[in-house]
């Protein structure tokens, strides 16, 4: 393995991440409002965006992550309201849909893979949180080595009711704002604690992936991290 540096990095092989995205966004909308973040860890880091299966019909009231605009592309990654609508903050109701992602990840990982680690938004991060619990139990069919989780929470849907039961070990930044107003910062620290060692960025903003100079060191840590254990 070569040892050669270049602009200040080992040249080696670079983190493969998968990006979700969050409710009523898709993956050119993330990617397009996600550049800054991208940029502090391109050193490390390549990403691909993958788009949720399930498309989101416009209805009333049924906003939760992001604010949407008629004639999007706007994609989820499970509902849990009957009318096949989603919000956060609920607690029961079902998980549609949540199955046919979990076999959208997984085939991803077959064909487009292998992925180091997952980076994800909001409805994308709550995904991820369950994505995590499934592996550990070994009934994922795809395998990732740390997950990034912005703005994330724990699924409050009736049929999620068995995940969390075990600590995590897989490494994790979480990230998450004191002025959300969309997800409650204190959900998304509840998730983090679901995993035995968690590394917390809370940021003073809100529902957004920030990308500060006051982020920018812990972002940096964790990225170079994990990309020197892929190439030790």
């Amino acid at each position: 393995m070569t040892t050669e540096k270049l602009n200040g990095v080992l040249n080696n092989t670079k983190l493969q991440i998968l990006a979700l995205h969050g409710y009523r966004q898709n993956s050119e909308t993330f990617r397009q409002k996600t550049g800054a973040f991208r940029k502090i860890v391109k050193k490390w880091a390549e990403f691909t965006f993958l788009d949720a299966p399930h498309k989101v019909e416009m209805v009333t009231g049924a906003d939760d992550s992001v604010i949407g605009q008629s004639g999007e592309n706007e994609r989820g990654w499970f509902f849990n309201r009957d009318d096949r609508t989603f919000r956060g903050i609920r607690k029961e109701g079902p998980s549609i849909g949540f199955e046919e992602s979990v076999k959208l990840v997984e085939e991803t990982f077959e064909k487009k893979g292998p992925f180091d680690g997952i980076w994800a938004f909001s409805q994308g991060a709550c995904f991820l949180g369950l994505l995590c619990d499934l592996q550990q139990r070994g009934l994922l069919k795809a395998k990732f080595n740390f997950a990034v989780i912005v703005a994330g929470f724990k699924s409050g849907s009736s049929e999620h009711s068995i995940f969390y039961g075990e600590p995590i070990p897989l490494p994790s930044l979480h990230v998450f704002g004191e002025g959300d107003q969309i997800i409650p910062w204190e959900m998304s620290e509840t998730l983090s604690e679901c995993f035995k060692t968690p590394v917390k960025v809370k940021h003073k903003g809100g529902h957004f992936v920030p990308a500060s100079s006051e982020q920018k060191p812990t972002y940096q840590e964790f990225f170079e991290r994990q990309y020197m254990l892929k190439n030790s």
